[in-house]
């Protein structure tokens, strides 16, 4: 059962167009394509076409940065694997590149430390053969910050993770990404070299109604930075994938682990972060993730939010004008806000087992109140009352313990203390005692509870 009627209402089509043909007119594109997809299907799709045909939601254009969630994609499924850990060093699986002491999770997040462009000149609109090596695109002055303690944006981090691929597959990262990525989820309009029909990239004059027409470069050794041609529906449909992983692909705990930040983001426009190959951001009290791109001649934008279950795609051909990412962020409010998702039927559980129903309702850390409720699959959720955030969702081990999913006990585990004849003493999270009463005396509070107990303050 979805939770959504099949099509977008009328009115919503409406203001979806009215937002691109603004953006088009007032960002001065000579195309501009668009694409929503809600609860795993692609709804709606919007265009403002140009005179050479560009602007069909079937027509590709270049997707820039982009092209790094798809690198990071393939990263982490050879993670999946046990082919390596993301804290190995680089050099344990691609020798010779002479920042070997980076970790493979320092490259994805973009805290290795490494400069953001390689050297002159300007890869966009040169040819890759420029930089046949990786001695090429990292050059001698590689290391602009510290290793690890903050993020700095690296186009060159992200070549050396598509050699990083290349290396342990032993085939091309174009390659490895046809056969693990675009095949598996039919993006058979996404390729590393444009095909017919796609969008010309255009330099638009800042102070004239004028076009330039830009270099669509063969980027080389820095595909896997930004090469990607796309089109809103493959990438609609890539999003929904970053939302809810894919097992034929990459699992849905990996994908979450992928929308996880890292490291807060250098923006000062917007609550931002970064995560494993994605970008996070909130905006208008709505987590979007994704990746925003631009080459020379384009720009695009991709944002899903999760909780919504709605993704948005944008796609331009100008080198500068229209805000791509700003406007797939205002696509996605636009639906959420005029067509709310519909919650899914509550349904009792199919079956309760009574020792874990007993656990359910209020516990105390110190004097903070928690509810424990029961979720499916033996699963606990944990939500303070008032006063404190620190709630989160566990999922059951095979042990008797469950693990933290999300806030500040993420990777921690809950498990039940019981007294010698098997009744339950307290719960302890990560070494806090949670009890049924505020400071129960016999519950071995750390510290211990003064004998008195409870009282007023006398004058």
């Amino acid at each position: 059962m979805t939770t959504y009627p099949a099509a977008l209402l009328p009115a919503t089509e409406r203001a979806l167009l009215h937002r691109i043909a603004v953006a088009q007119s007032e960002g001065r594109t000579p195309s501009l394509a668009a694409g929503v997809a809600r609860e795993g299907e692609v709804v709606w799709t919007g265009a403002r076409p140009s005179a050479r045909g560009a602007g069909s939601d079937d027509v590709q254009y270049r997707i820039g940065s982009i092209t790094k969630t798809f690198t990071a994609v393939l990263v982490m499924r050879l993670r999946d694997e046990g082919l390596l850990d993301l804290q190995d060093p680089l050099e344990k699986h691609l020798q010779g590149t002479g920042v070997g002491d980076v970790t493979i999770a320092q490259l994805l997040g973009h805290s290795a430390g490494l400069s953001a462009e390689p050297p002159s000149p300007w890869w966009e609109r040169t040819p890759g053969s420029l930089r046949p090596e990786l001695a090429d695109v990292l050059g001698d002055g590689t290391r602009t910050h510290p290793v690890g303690l903050r993020h700095h944006y690296s186009n060159t981090g992200y070549t050396v993770l598509g050699s990083l691929v290349a290396a342990v597959r032993g085939e091309p990262w174009e390659e490895v990404l046809r056969r693990e990525i675009l095949e598996p989820l039919a993006l058979d309009r996404t390729s590393a070299a444009p095909r017919t029909p796609y969008a010309d990239g255009w330099a638009v004059h800042p102070w004239a109604d004028v076009l330039l027409p830009e270099p669509a470069e063969d980027l080389g050794l820095m595909a896997p930075a930004g090469q990607l041609w796309s089109t809103v529906g493959d990438l609609c449909r890539f999003a929904l994938f970053l939302a809810e992983g894919d097992d034929r692909v990459l699992r849905a705990s990996s994908v979450r682990e992928m929308r996880t930040p890292s490291a807060p983001a250098e923006s000062d426009e917007w609550d931002s972060a970064y995560g494993l190959g994605m970008q996070i951001v909130r905006r208008d009290g709505r987590t979007l993730v994704g990746h925003g791109g631009s080459l020379p001649g384009f720009l695009a934008g991709l944002w899903v939010s999760v909780d919504d279950g709605i993704a948005a795609a944008v796609l331009a051909n100008a080198t500068s004008g229209p805000l791509t990412a700003v406007v797939a962020a205002d696509l996605v409010g636009i639906v959420a806000q005029a067509e709310p998702r519909i919650p899914r039927p509550w349904q009792p559980l199919p079956e309760v087992d009574q020792e874990l129903l007993a656990l359910t309702g209020l516990w105390y850390w110190g004097t903070y109140a928690f509810s424990l409720r029961l979720t499916a699959d033996r699963g606990v959720e944990l939500q303070p009352q008032l006063g404190t955030s620190r709630g989160s969702r566990f999922v059951a081990g095979g042990d008797g313990t469950w693990t933290g999913q999300n806030g500040y006990f993420a990777g921690e585990t809950l498990r039940v203390v019981r007294r010698e004849d098997g009744s339950v003493h307290h719960l302890d999270l990560g070494s806090f005692v949670f009890t049924r009463e505020p400071y129960q005396p016999d519950a071995g509070v750390p510290g211990g509870v003064d004998p008195e107990g409870w009282r007023g303050l006398g004058r």
